[in-house]
């Protein structure tokens, strides 16, 4: 990976995505605009408890943000650093097809070679 790309990808937040049920719960927060550990729980088949820890990785690499509500708290998707996620994969998405590009272009080079 070059240099600039590896200093702007952010590997905790990555981590913290690369979970399916923590991409779950970002989708159901994002469709429904905030949530608990109790209503997320509901809609996914984990247990209150792991919904529970999944936000707290969530809210630690700051993708959502945690309001209190009465004994519970409520999380939603916090919009800047999900904007960040995305032009962080925007930016690896992009020097990966450069590198694509240049393989491409090298194999291309030795099949020339090759045929000659």
């Amino acid at each position: 990976m070059s240099t600039a790309v590896a200093e702007t990808v952010d590997d905790d937040l990555w981590s913290a995505i690369g979970d399916p049920t923590r991409r779950r719960m970002l989708d159901l927060l994002l469709i429904e605009g905030d949530g608990t550990a109790t209503t997320l729980a509901q809609r996914l088949p984990v247990t209150r408890q792991a919904v529970a820890k999944h936000l707290g990785v969530l809210d630690r690499v700051g993708l959502v943000r945690a309001t209190s509500a009465g004994r519970e708290k409520r999380y939603r998707v916090d919009d800047a650093q999900l904007a960040r996620a995305v032009a962080q994969l925007s930016s690896v998405g992009a020097a990966w097809d450069a590198r694509l590009q240049r393989i491409k272009r090298i194999a291309e080079a030795i099949q020339r070679t090759q045929q000659d």
